[in-house]
C-alpha cells in the first residue's frame, strides 16, 4: 500500500515539475492544447497541463542575420559580389511558429534572393555610391515579405562589394580620367575669367587716353625696381604721334 502511494506521490510531482515552466522577459511561449493553437504565454510562470499541452519558446530580441555573399549581375552587366546584414525581430510568436516552419531559415533565403534581385536593377556606380538608398529599398521590402510571418525587420545594411582585378583597374582610370577633365574645365574657367576681368580693365582705360600711359609708366617703374638689367622696349602710345601722321601729305 505505501509502495503504491510512494509512487503515485513521486509521479505527481514529476507531472508538477514537467507543467511548470519559466520563462525571461525577452522570450514568449506559443501553446498547443491537443495540436491546436490556444494562446501566447509569457513572460513569468507558466503552467501546462502535462501530455496534453506543449509550449514553443520564441525569442523577441532583435536577430542580427549575416547574409552570404551572393553573385549580383548588376543593370550595366558587371558581375559583383555583395554580402549584407540583416536585423529582425519577432513581433507575433504565433505566426513565427504557425505560419512558417523555420523563420530564420526563410529570412536567410528571402534576405538572398531579394538582395540579387535589387542590386540586379542598379548600376555599379549606384550600388557603390548609393547604399544608404538601397538600403531602405531591401529594407522595405523584406519588411513587407515577412509581415505575414510576424517579423519586423529593422534594418538591412550592405557590407561589402567585391569587384575584380579587371574592373578595379578600369574604375581606376575611369577616376583617373574625371580629375583630368575637372582639372581642364577648372583651367577652362579661370581662362574665361582672367579674360573678363582684362576686358572690363581695357574698357576702364580706353575711357581716359592718359590713364593707358600712366599705366605704362607704373609698368616701368615695377620692371625697374625689380633689379631686371635686361632691355625694356617702351611703347610708343599713337596719342603722342597721331598728329605728325594727320601733318603727312597723303597720295
Amino acid at each position: 500500500m505505501f509502495g503504491f502511494l510512494g509512487v503515485v506521490v513521486v509521479l505527481a510531482f514529476v507531472l508538477l515539475f514537467m507543467s511548470i515552466n519559466v520563462l525571461p522577459e525577452y522570450q514568449r511561449g506559443v501553446v498547443l492544447t491537443l495540436g491546436r493553437y490556444t494562446g501566447t504565454k509569457g513572460p513569468g510562470l507558466i503552467i501546462l497541463v502535462p501530455v496534453i499541452q506543449r509550449m514553443m519558446r520564441v525569442d523577441l530580441r532583435v536577430t542580427v542575420m549575416d547574409v552570404p555573399p551572393q553573385d549580383v549581375i548588376s543593370r550595366d552587366n558587371v558581375s559583383v559580389r555583395v554580402n549584407a546584414v540583416v536585423y529582425f525581430r519577432v513581433v507575433e510568436p504565433d505566426k513565427a511558429t504557425l505560419k512558417v516552419a523555420d523563420f530564420l531559415q526563410a529570412t536567410s533565403m528571402l534576405a538572398q534572393t531579394r538582395l540579387r534581385s535589387v542590386l540586379g536593377q542598379h548600376e555599379l556606380d549606384e550600388i557603390l555610391s548609393q547604399r544608404d538608398t538601397i538600403n531602405r529599398i531591401l529594407q522595405t521590402i523584406l519588411d513587407e515579405a515577412t509581415d505575414a510571418w510576424g517579423i519586423k525587420v529593422s534594418n538591412v545594411e550592405l557590407k561589402d562589394v567585391d569587384l575584380n582585378e579587371t574592373m578595379i583597374r578600369a574604375i581606376a582610370r575611369q577616376a583617373e580620367a574625371e580629375r583630368v577633365r575637372r582639372a581642364k574645365v577648372i583651367h577652362a574657367e579661370g581662362e574665361l575669367q582672367a579674360a573678363e576681368k582684362l576686358r572690363d580693365a581695357a574698357a576702364t582705360l580706353s575711357q581716359q587716353s592718359q590713364a593707358l600711359q600712366l599705366r605704362y609708366l607704373q609698368t616701368l617703374a615695377d620692371m625697374s625696381s625689380s633689379g631686371n638689367t635686361h632691355t625694356i622696349v617702351f611703347p610708343l602710345p599713337l596719342d603722342m604721334i597721331k598728329p605728325l601722321l594727320d601733318s603727312l601729305p597723303r597720295s
